[in-house]
């Protein structure tokens, strides 16, 4: 049987105000807003802990955690049922990382969800270690389908058999009971290849030799000077010529 996804409790409440305006206030505060939806149910506004959500993020799960979403309806200050939810998108800041929302998407106990799951590779391939090769990683999650309770925090592959030239496909990777395979089962995961070499000018031809690139040089003071001095004395022998003519 595949292992049971630990359910966190991860508290909220319901949001009124709406906008951008309120969004960044409700940040100040340490809040973060978001929606649930999903299993027929209208979407709720809502705004959860961020220093609750991260926590949560942070199990082994990461973002395949399965919570039990507990909401307080402020305006009524009465407490609403528990919905059970998996987080369906993140959005995060492009400078400081921060989460700005959260869509949480409402599941079902006795209904099969498709979820992707990262891999972990395992071992030190033999193409690696006996003939020069390097692991070149395709991907690094595989889609399954299964119930929001045995949903794996990861899927452990074995690339400890794999030589130089040869890969490993999706269908080959193990399963735990109760998780079928989505992702294309001929998609290649990992390959172990020959690292590639860098391109070598090839050595100029006998008796040919490279042509240098021109050198622009500034001159020297007294080498202007010079030029100068020719160059009035030109002018001037120019200049005594003419008259003579006249």
């Amino acid at each position: 049987m595949a292992q049971q996804t630990e359910k966190i409790i991860l508290e909220g409440s319901v949001r009124t105000s709406q906008g951008t305006g309120a969004a960044h206030a409700i940040r100040r505060d340490g809040l973060v807003p978001a929606v649930v939806y999903g299993e027929g149910a209208a979407s709720v506004s809502i705004q959860v802990v961020l220093k609750e959500l991260n926590r949560a993020l942070h199990t082994k799960a990461g973002e395949n955690v399965l919570l039990s979403l507990r909401l307080k309806d402020r305006q009524a200050a009465k407490a609403m049922s528990d919905r059970l939810v998996l987080i369906k998108e993140l959005q995060y800041h492009p400078v400081t990382h921060q989460i700005l929302h959260v869509d949480f998407h409402q599941v079902s106990l006795t209904k099969k969800i498709t979820v992707a799951v990262k891999l972990a590779f395992k071992g030190e391939a033999i193409g690696v270690k006996q003939e020069g090769g390097i692991l070149e990683h395709l991907r690094w999650e595989l889609e399954v389908e299964c119930l929001p309770t045995e949903i794996p925090p990861e899927i452990p592959v074995d690339v400890s058999a794999l030589a130089v030239g040869k890969s490993l496909e999706a269908k080959a990777i193990s399963l735990p009971a109760g998780v079928r395979l989505v992702t294309d089962p001929n998609m290649p995961v990992v390959a172990c290849v020959i690292p590639k070499q860098e391109e070598i000018a090839p050595p100029a031809e006998p008796g040919v030799e490279a042509a240098e690139p021109e050198v622009l040089k500034q001159k020297k003071p007294e080498e202007l000077a010079a030029e100068e001095a020719q160059a009035k004395e030109k002018k001037e022998e120019k200049g005594k010529e003419e008259k003579k003519k006249e």
